[in-house]
């Protein structure tokens, strides 16, 4: 029995097509169904100062600084970041109703700042946000 021997080499073609049209059809459905988040950010600008004086009933504010070294103190004394909260609470505990005010230095970390932002907002406590002026206190 003799073969037969092919005539020529024949390239195997590939249709391309039904690929590309499922390329496009996979594209258009992760484009449809991907959710578009709008992600919130912390306004990191001062408030304009005023002129007008607190009024006399209002608690004193607690004040957290954060120094350009990423030093934190709560009124002065200075604290681990994890430990802000409980020093807060205690500040709070003896001057109840009193606010947070955030202190930051321009060359603190910024996930510092954020963290000890979304402590206070976890625990209900009111706070703002102030840059800490060029002396360094």
């Amino acid at each position: 029995m003799r073969r037969r021997r092919q005539q020529g080499d024949e390239a195997a073609e590939v249709n391309m097509t039904p690929m590309l049209d499922i390329v496009f059809i996979l594209l258009i459905f992760f484009i449809v169904t991907a959710t578009f988040l709008s992600e919130e950010g912390i306004n990191m600008t001062p408030p304009p100062e005023t002129n007008e004086p607190p009024p006399l009933d209002a608690p004193s504010p607690i004040v957290v600084q954060v120094d350009g070294d990423n030093n934190i103190f709560v009124n002065r004394v200075r604290t681990d970041v994890d430990r802000v909260i409980s020093a807060v609470n205690r500040f709070r505990a003896e001057s109840a109703g009193s606010a947070v005010l955030i202190e930051a230095n321009d060359e603190a970390d910024h996930g510092i700042i954020v963290r000890i932002w979304d402590d206070m907002g976890a625990n209900g406590v009111p706070v703002s946000l102030t840059r800490a002026d060029e002396t360094g206190q």
